[in-house]
């Protein structure tokens, strides 16, 4: 997205401009990855997993 500012623009209309990107900015449709974050529960430690995984591919 590209806003232009003209010389000469006062305060007021440059807020404007400011506002209106971060209105259009929120609109927008994505996922709230945060809602997830902790939600996967292992019963082994990470790096033993990791471990087990890599010896996998031997």
């Amino acid at each position: 997205m590209v806003t232009r500012i003209k010389k000469g623009s006062s305060k007021e209309e440059i807020q404007a401009l400011f506002e209106e990107l971060i209105k259009e900015s929120s609109l927008k449709k994505g996922i709230d990855a945060y809602k997830f974050c902790g939600k996967v529960k292992f019963n082994d430690d990470g790096l033993k997993i990791q471990k087990r995984l890599r010896d996998e591919w031997k």
